[in-house]
């Protein structure tokens, strides 16, 4: 019912661009902070980026602060994650996370199948 669908990941040299794309169906898009979250092998999932419901306010993880920027458009139920200036480090399964969030607790919370993401010579 609910689905996350990320497109837009493959194989980059470094100092390439991507433009990742989640596209959101089953609930009231809105309403909900989105986020990019990624995984490398043999690593826990890191929170890349997040873009809130109301406000449209945004936070990166320190890494790629300058050279991701996250974004929504909520007439086309989707977010975006811009990536420039892409690194081998960046290398990662990249996954799309969408939370409805009441004034303390998170009280939805769903997740894409991921998309992969390989920066390479």
């Amino acid at each position: 019912q609910v689905q996350l669908v990320e497109s837009g990941g493959g194989l980059v040299q470094p100092g390439g661009s991507l433009r990742l794309s989640c596209a959101a169906s089953g609930f009231t898009f809105s309403r909900y902070t989105m986020s990019w979250y990624r995984q490398a092998p043999g690593k826990k999932r890191e929170l890349v980026a997040t873009i809130r419901s109301i406000d449209g306010s945004t936070e990166y993880v320190d890494s790629v602060k300058g050279r991701f920027t996250i974004s929504r458009d909520n007439l086309k139920n989707t977010v975006y994650l811009q990536m420039n200036s892409l690194k081998p480090e960046d290398t990662a399964v990249y996954y799309c996370n969408a939370q409805e969030r009441g004034l303390v607790l998170v009280t939805q919370d769903y997740w894409g199948q991921g998309t992969q993401v390989t920066v390479s010579s």
